[in-house]
């Protein structure tokens, strides 16, 4: 809020003042009453003459008058996606310093990839994307009223849990029964959204909470610099080189104790990737069976989804985030089911799991089923991050 001074003259007293007979005088400033305007007579000026000449004006100031700050409208969600431009390519699109051919790359935006329109050149795009600004080919992407619906099918809605144990209900009410329970920071899709709930997709299936507990957005992939994707490659290779000698060194300490009789057989073969990626798989599959507890970690007494991945990693000397979301941003990516490995990371909509091979997972799936052996496409599959 702030406050102006308003100037206000006001210009006709004629009939309203007729005080001729009276013969007064205002000897002094005097002051009339006008509905909470004060008008100051000025000294000397009898009334009389003002009944009788119109061109005498009143001036008075009105200071202070409290005046409302407009508040900026706020861009709608149709607003914001107009104003994308989304790569529609087999791969990427490049991301150049200049609006030609002859700009230099200075970084690539992904199919379904997005990024902020600036502004438009001769047929090229300036986008905001990430760290990234530059220029694209208007060719390759789409920007207007064609980015607001697809805007909708490649961007992903999350509701994040601000919340230390958020309750998953059946339905949206506080009346209706806890389908499962979620840890604060965990990330959920959103599929519907009503008022004052939203429809999530939890391990113990779909289910609604309340938004007190929940901050929603929508999250797109934006591009990645030249500087950025140098360092990933190069972060993704050492994290590589260090698990595998972490595990060789844990595998070797553990030689003799490998196949000890307190160990159960296995029920599925593990078949295919590196070794390091199928001895971690294995080594999951021992537990198959045993409880799921949640936020716990024991692989014996119970664990969670993401406790259960965490703890056998842990054991060949890798250090992983008791968080099914964190998890989405370990190691290196996958592209796709079909390129997956045993040991293999398989990221969902508020739940983790280890790939096994031949399509199947392992996993702490609920209280009721412990950890079980599934189809890795039982749900949708929101990313895939290979460890070794």
């Amino acid at each position: 809020m702030f406050r102006k001074t308003a100037k206000i003259t006001v210009c006709a007293l004629t009939a309203a003042l007729s005080f001729q007979a009276l013969g007064i005088t205002a000897d002094a400033a005097s002051v009339l009453p006008s509905g909470g305007v004060d008008l100051t007579i000025a000294k000397g000026v009898k009334l009389e003459n003002i009944a009788n000449d119109n061109s005498i004006k009143f001036e008075t100031i009105i200071e202070n008058v409290p005046m409302a700050e407009q508040e900026p409208a706020q861009p709608t969600e149709e607003d914001i996606f107009r104003n994308l431009v989304i790569a529609q390519v087999n791969d990427y699109v490049n991301v150049r310093s200049m609006p030609g051919e002859d700009g230099e790359i200075i970084g690539k935006l992904y199919d379904d990839s997005v990024g902020t329109f600036l502004a438009e050149e001769n047929g090229w795009y300036q986008i905001q994307s990430g760290s990234v600004t530059g220029y694209v080919k208007a060719e390759y992407c789409v920007t207007g009223e064609a980015a607001i619906e697809l805007a909708k099918q490649v961007g992903t809605r999350i509701a994040k849990v601000n919340t230390t144990t958020l309750k998953v209900r059946t339905e949206p009410g506080l009346e209706a029964s806890v389908l499962g329970l979620v840890p604060i920071d965990d990330e959920l899709v959103v599929s519907d959204e009503t008022e004052g709930w939203v429809k999530v997709d939890v391990e113990e299936g779909i289910g609604w909470v309340s938004t007190d507990y929940v901050d929603l957005h929508t999250e797109f992939v934006q591009a990645e610099s030249k500087e950025e994707e140098e360092k990933r490659l190069a972060k993704e290779a050492e994290e590589r080189r260090k698990a595998r000698e972490a595990a060789a060194a844990k595998a070797a300490k553990q030689q003799s104790a490998a196949n000890n009789s307190t160990q159960q057989t296995a029920p599925v073969t593990v078949e295919g990737g590196s070794e390091m990626g199928a001895a971690v798989a294995e080594y999951a599959l021992q537990f198959v069976g045993n409880p799921y507890v949640y936020g716990g970690t024991s692989l014996t007494e119970g664990a969670d989804c993401s406790g259960f991945v965490m703890s056998v990693y842990a054991n060949f000397g890798v250090s992983l985030p008791h968080s099914s979301s964190a998890d989405r941003k370990q190691g290196s990516a996958v592209d796709g089911l079909s390129n997956a490995q045993p040991g293999d990371l398989i990221c969902y909509s508020g739940h983790v799991a280890l790939y096994i091979g031949n399509g199947q997972i392992v996993h702490a799936s609920t209280s009721k089923t412990g950890i079980i052996v599934s189809k890795a496409d039982y749900k949708k599959i929101l990313a895939i991050r290979r460890i070794f």
